[in-house]
């Protein structure tokens, strides 16, 4: 199992705040909102409106050094697609964007999800390199790329 290494020790109320996307009460707030109904930080700020996904996946970049691709103008070839079951990508929102060999690249949501990692490594016997884009652009992904490619 990997454990990611933060390239940064903030947290990432405090890197947002620093790049002045929330201020110190938003942070505040979205903790209390975190504590009573659950969820990952950046999902919380992201639903009370406080920060978008774009910002989450920058300060996730900052955090732990993945690098953020936006996936808008990204082209996927279709043997690289066909190479992760399209539930896989709706469970762990993710999408693979490249392969060199045994190397497979994903955008995911959530990076850290090492259980995702894990299981797209089991599934194509490929070793998994992380790049960080927004659900949104994620889900958009798997929809064009599924639907085009299925016979």
């Amino acid at each position: 199992m990997k454990h990611y290494k933060k390239t940064s020790s903030k947290q990432l109320g405090e890197l947002l705040v620093e790049m002045g996307v929330i201020d110190k009460q938003q942070v505040e707030m979205a903790l209390a909102y975190q504590k009573e109904k659950g969820g990952l930080f950046g999902e919380v700020l992201v639903k009370l409106r406080f920060a978008t996904e774009e910002d989450i996946a920058q300060a996730l970049t900052c955090q732990y050094g993945f690098p953020y691709l936006p996936l808008h103008d990204y082209e996927i070839d279709q043997d690289v697609i066909n190479s992760v079951p399209e539930n896989v990508c709706h469970q762990f929102c993710l999408i693979p964007i490249d392969k060199i060999g045994k190397s497979l690249t994903l955008a995911m949501a959530d990076p850290l999800n090492v259980q995702a990692a894990d299981d797209v490594e089991l599934i194509t016997g490929c070793t998994v390199q992380a790049f960080v884009s927004t659900a949104s652009d994620i889900k958009e992904a798997i929809d064009k790329y599924y639907k085009k490619f299925k016979k």
